[in-house]
């Protein structure tokens, strides 16, 4: 394979440094720590290349390029400032993975490492459409499988949970509750999978950007190919034909064949001044038969109708240009509105499709997380109601006024809320803080918590995701030594737990291809 930027092996297959290696008591790299840290203390002029390679490659990947952590050029620092950089670096960001190093690292070498990354790789990246072309696999064994299931489980009713901690799917038969099959995949799966709409393929794509089919009925891998260097997520057409992957690096959109993961088109992210952007993430919207792509460095929002991806098209997209940026969104359930924020602004901001403008501020404190939002009947009215990355609330809106119905207090700043049409609660995590062990369950009639869940003492809980007849409440301990915990969604009571590796998000085949209001979709 061959393109402009010579790719390493470590990023090709990416190893545990750094952090990871300390906390499963390397000596040596140990000993390499002290003497990096003890000639800083002596006076020596930091190296900032060697103090990433210790500290923040395992995470951010050789060559900048990102990992489980964002990419690390100047392309994608545009919107931090380098005051910002050095703050992150020394005392971690709230709600992420990314730890602070103030107590390992001096200011003299904090200060190196944030201007260093603000600097320019000796060769620019670039991923082209015939990299992408030369990297599809096709698994021909997989293809022109008969369409039936090799098992006897409810096919609607199968829930993939992802664990990162050995990057890994459990398949879950959603009425018993027991794992029918477990299989690697490849490193740092983000994003999600998504289902075609008959649930029987589903696609996914890891950080480093292979995207993968998988035929769920047989159990197999059918194709992958690598879209992207620095790839957010994917999005399935509704009518089955295309695969769309949101880069980071380089800053396009790709399009895909679904049957094969052939390419379709390279979409270069472009504003009209002339300037580039990552793409935060993509989404396909069934009832526009559109993607919508939100851009992390532009205030646009993108759509890009199925239509418009005959190669020959040269630019199929529709940009509706915003007075802000939108990092992160949902849309209501007739996909008209999307409801997004920005991580820097206070406000998020309700924005009508057809209109192609904003409609409406939302009166939101903190970092509110919209990505992962909910709506529901709430006194004869639609309400949408979204966790908070930074403050211990949940917010409730008014869909109609877009006021503030209610503001929530909950034990410490949350991720994920989650519900099902046929419980009468919406689960509610603690991400960080002191009760990051705690799941809170909220009436979504009176809006009150009236149940505060510990599934395990001091271990954090997170991602409540539910079964197909909302029976079941399924709660991640997001651990190395995890479970998956059941929770009887009318009682609130323990029904089983099993064991996992850092279990991450859960994804049932009927909520998610039938866009159950209580889920992302």
């Amino acid at each position: 394979m061959r393109n402009k930027f010579s790719l390493p092996q470590a990023l090709m297959k990416p190893l545990p440094f750094g952090i990871s290696r300390l906390r499963e008591g390397g000596g040596a790299l140990l000993a390499g720590l002290m003497l990096v840290v003890g000639l800083a203390q002596a006076g020596a002029a930091p190296n900032p290349e060697k103090l990433y390679e210790t500290w923040c490659q395992g995470c951010h990947g050789a060559g900048r390029l990102g990992g489980t952590g964002p990419v690390l050029l100047p392309d994608s620092l545009s919107r931090l400032k380098q005051a910002d950089a050095i703050k992150a670096i020394a005392d971690g960001l709230p709600a992420t993975q990314m730890p602070g190093f103030k107590g390992a690292l001096d200011s003299e070498g904090i200060q190196a490492l944030a201007a260093w990354i603000y600097t320019e790789p000796a060769a620019k990246p670039a991923w082209e459409a015939k990299d992408i072309e030369a990297s599809r696999i096709v698994h021909k064994d997989a293809m022109d499988l008969p369409a039936k299931p090799v098992f006897k489980a409810d096919p609607s009713n199968i829930t993939l949970v992802v664990e990162h901690g050995d990057h890994s799917i459990t398949v879950l038969d959603g009425d018993r509750m027991a794992p029918i099959h477990r299989f690697a995949t490849r490193y740092a799966l983000h994003g999600g999978p998504k289902f075609t709409p008959d649930g029987r393929f589903v696609y996914w794509s890891t950080r480093d950007g292979w995207v993968t089919k998988y035929d769920l009925w047989h159990l197999k891998v059918v194709a992958e190919v690598r879209a992207g260097l620095n790839t957010r997520n994917v999005a399935v057409s509704s009518d089955g034909r295309y695969v769309m992957a949101a880069n980071y690096l380089p800053h396009t959109l790709v399009a895909l064949d679904a049957r094969d993961l052939a390419l379709v088109k390279v979409i270069p992210v472009q504003g009209k001044n002339g300037k580039t952007s990552r793409v935060s993430a993509v989404y396909d919207a069934r009832p526009r038969a559109s993607f919508i792509a939100a851009l992390r460095d532009i205030p646009e929002v993108w759509e890009i109708p199925y239509a418009g991806l005959n190669p020959e098209q040269p630019r199929p997209v529709r940009a509706v240009e915003l007075t802000d940026y939108l990092d992160d969104f949902f849309f209501d359930q007739d996909y008209r509105l999307i409801l997004g924020a920005s991580r820097a602004s206070p406000k998020g901001q309700v924005v009508q499709l057809d209109a192609g403008r904003k409609i409406a501020d939302l009166d939101m404190p903190g970092m509110p997380h919209l990505g992962s939002g909910i709506t529901w009947e709430y006194q004869g009215r639609p309400v949408m109601a979204s966790p908070n990355l930074k403050e211990g609330l949940v917010s409730v809106i008014d869909m109609r006024t877009w006021r503030t119905i209610k503001q929530i207090k909950t034990l410490g700043p949350g991720f994920f809320l989650r519900s099902h049409e046929n419980t009468p609660y919406a689960w509610a995590d603690v991400f960080s803080g002191p009760d990051k062990d705690a799941m809170q369950v909220i009436d979504k009639r009176s809006l009150e918590i009236v149940a505060t869940l510990r599934p395990e003492p001091d271990k954090t809980s997170t991602h409540v995701e539910f079964d197909r007849y909302g029976k079941y409440a399924l709660v991640s301990i997001w651990e190395q030594d995890g479970a998956l915990v059941v929770y009887d969604a009318a009682t609130l009571e323990e029904v089983k737990r099993l064991p996992m590796k850092r279990p991450v998000g859960k994804y049932n085949v009927w909520n998610k291809t039938r866009l159950s209001a209580g889920t992302s979709h």
